[in-house]
This record gives C-alpha cells, sequence and structure tokens, in this order.
C-alpha cells in the first residue's frame, strides 16, 4: 500500500463528494459528508490519543513507548483495523480479558466462526443469567477493540456448582417426637 498524501486524500474525498452531488441525490450528499467528517474525527481522536502516550513518561513495568500505545483500546483498535497491530490474536485476547472485572480466561477460539470461548471462574456471585450477560458482553466490548476477530462469545463455568439449597422449615414439637409434653 503506497502512502497517500493529505492532499491527495482531501482530492479524491472532494472528487467522490462532487460526483455524488452529479446525481442530485442530496442525502446522498449529506450522508456522505458525515461519514467523512466521522472518519475525520476519529482519526483525529486515535492521533491525539498516540501524540498523547508517547509524550508521557514511560510508568509500569515496561519503559517501552509501544507498550502504552498497544494498551490503549482507541489506538489497538487503529492498528487492527490497518493490519498493523503487532501483537498476534493469542496475545490481543489475553490483553482484552486482563482488563475485566470478572476472572475470564481464554477456553478456546473458533476462527471460522469468530466465536471465543471463556472460560468463567466460579465466584461467590449469584450466577444469574443478568450476571453472566453482563461479563459476556463486557468481554465483546473490551474484545472489539483488542481482538477484531472475535465476533461472539460463549461462558463456560469452571469449578460452577450449584448453591446448596437449605432447608427452613418450623422446629418439630417435643410432642411430636416422643418427648414430654
Amino acid at each position: 500500500m503506497s502512502a497517500v498524501t493529505a492532499e491527495q486524500a482531501g482530492r479524491r474525498v472532494e472528487e467522490v463528494l462532487d460526483r455524488l452531488a452529479e446525481t442530485g441525490d442530496a442525502d446522498a450528499v449529506a450522508a456522505a459528508e458525515d461519514l467523512v467528517r466521522v472518519l475525520v474525527e476519529f482519526y483525529g481522536s486515535g492521533l491525539t490519543r498516540v501524540v498523547e502516550l508517547i509524550g508521557r513518561p514511560p510508568s509500569g513495568p515496561s519503559a517501552e513507548p509501544m507498550a502504552a500505545l498497544l494498551a490503549d483500546a482507541l489506538v489497538a483498535s487503529l492498528l487492527n483495523l490497518h493490519g498493523l497491530h503487532p501483537e498476534d490474536l493469542p496475545s490481543r485476547i489475553d490483553r482484552a480479558l486482563s482488563g475485566l472485572p470478572q476472572d475470564v480466561r481464554n477456553a478456546g477460539f473458533d476462527a471460522a466462526s469468530g466465536v471465543l470461548t471463556l472460560a468463567v471462574a466460579a465466584s461467590s456471585g449469584c450466577g444469574c443469567p443478568s450476571t453472566r450477560e453482563a461479563t459476556r458482553q463486557a468481554a465483546l466490548d473490551a474484545l472489539a477493540c483488542f481482538a477484531p476477530e472475535v465476533t461472539g462469545v460463549e461462558l463456560e463455568a469452571q469449578g460452577a456448582r450449584e448453591p446448596a439449597l437449605l432447608q427452613i422449615g418450623a422446629r418439630p414439637s417435643p410432642a411430636s417426637q416422643g418427648g414430654p409434653a
């Protein structure tokens, strides 16, 4: 892929917008202009973030500037979008999962379907479907930036067991047990 200058890109965008304007479809022109505006804002935000991260003094275990860039969801999404992310898919999946509040691990990825199976550690939570759905959705959201190849998430419980059912009843009266009344 050859580098495109800002001037060349601007000229190409204008040409496309002019061709759309020639069709007389004002809605299509407005939609195209809005699309250009959204993309410019997206890339502007990404570049702003890169400049901020590179301008910070290195912190943490890695003093490498690239580590901060790879850990940032916006920058990671731009790198993935253009096939520039230097980490392999399992590493990017692990990075996304490490940011989740619940303990989950990669139990397998099916590249054909795009489905990632996550092992969810047993917890003291209620095990409610809403809690599992929140975990699944949080994983999907994190993976969207770091591993867009993952298009679905399934959860499997690890060491999960049904909570013991506590039987509550009336205490038997002494007379029913054959004792003195």
